[in-house]
């Protein structure tokens, strides 16, 4: 049998795997013997990620949140570069000097911090969480739109900044890593809609997505986008700058349509939303305590029937859990359980 990053990689390369692979954006206890890829951020551009809060590199405060199971976003009391400021932007925002980081042991530190064995898990190697949601991060959404519009050129020199200093941490830490993948992330949409046209995208934010991807390019590595939410309007760029993967995939999207328009060439991780009925339940008669456990592992299995025929799938899929939520957290457990067994048996039985 194949290893799971072996089978994980051959989906990404447009192959029709030995099971349907589940992807999990990182590692969650309990479910590391199908873990195909763990992704690694050089530790030292997140370090409020690994002090549970606290201001990042460029000084954005970041809290977390109760209801979304501690994960981290701006304090939207007071954001850094407000619109007023935007042309002394070269005064606040400030990279920081790493000119003495000794860059191959702070790379060693960080894999032995996150552990993994690499005839199973394919390492996935990431910056950042996105050039936009920097920008949003640094002023806020109303000023982050307004000044698109209104100053583009200052916008497009601080774009350029945070990319140049991004770059250079690329240059000095990829070989390091050794990726097997390259992982993008920018959260270009909400749940309905885009939060900017392509057109906005294709000027201010994908000149620097295409930077980092030409390092997987060159090196022949697949490469995956995280970007919730309805963002298919913005594939054919992503999939022209060599993307090959996409999630989470969300069901706000025309998912059918996504799959029949790209095929293998780009993978879905994803296709499972925790909506509605699964998460609204309905008191009926039929079903008095709400939704059941078999109507959640249906509609796992359902969504695998739906996008993983003939390749191109990896299932992701989860309720977004509160802390101290122990009922969707149960949830959480039947929904990867049912994952686990369906994809392991999905290309055999199909």
């Amino acid at each position: 049998m194949l290893t799971p990053k072996e089978n994980y990689l051959m989906c990404l390369r447009g192959e029709v795997p030995e099971w349907v692979p589940m992807y999990t954006m990182g590692a969650f206890p309990g479910w590391e013997w199908d873990l195909p890829s763990q992704i690694f951020e050089p530790p030292i551009l997140g370090e409020h990620r690994l002090n549970n809060g606290g201001p990042d590199l460029w000084g954005v405060n970041y809290v977390a949140t109760d209801s979304a199971e501690m994960a981290l976003i701006p304090d939207n009391s007071s954001f850094i570069l407000p619109l007023d400021d935007l042309p002394r932007w070269r005064e606040i925002i400030k990279a920081p000097d790493f000119s003495d980081v000794d860059w191959e042991q702070t790379v060693k530190k960080h894999f032995d911090m996150i552990p993994i064995d690499r005839k199973q898990t394919a390492v996935a190697f990431a910056l950042h969480f996105g050039y936009f949601q920097h920008l949003v991060s640094f002023m806020g959404f109303e000023d982050a739109m307004i000044a698109m519009y209104e100053e583009p050129e200052l916008v497009h020199e601080l774009l350029h900044y945070l990319s140049d200093f991004y770059i250079g941490v690329v240059e000095k830490t990829i070989d390091l890593y050794q990726p097997d993948t390259l992982c993008l992330m920018d959260d270009t949409a909400s749940w309905n809609a885009p939060f900017i046209s392509v057109d906005m995208y294709r000027e201010f934010v994908l000149p620097h997505h295409a930077k980092f991807t030409r390092y997987g390019r060159e090196r022949g590595l697949p490469m995956t986008m995280h970007n919730c939410g309805k963002s298919e309007a913005f594939f054919d760029l992503l999939t022209g700058i060599g993307i090959t993967a996409w999630d989470p995939a969300q069901t706000s999207n025309d998912l059918d349509a996504v799959k029949k328009k790209y095929g293998n060439s780009l993978v879905l991780m994803g296709g499972w939303d925790g909506r509605e009925r699964l998460v609204d339940p309905l008191q009926s008669p039929e079903h008095p305590d709400g939704v059941t456990e078999e109507e959640i592992r249906q509609s796992v299995r359902d969504s695998i029937d739906r996008l993983a025929p003939g390749g191109g799938y990896c299932f992701l899929g989860g309720f977004l859990v509160a802390v101290g939520d122990e009922e969707n957290r149960k949830k959480n457990y039947i929904v990867n359980d049912e994952a686990s067994k369906y994809c392991k048996t999905f290309y055999k039985t199909h």
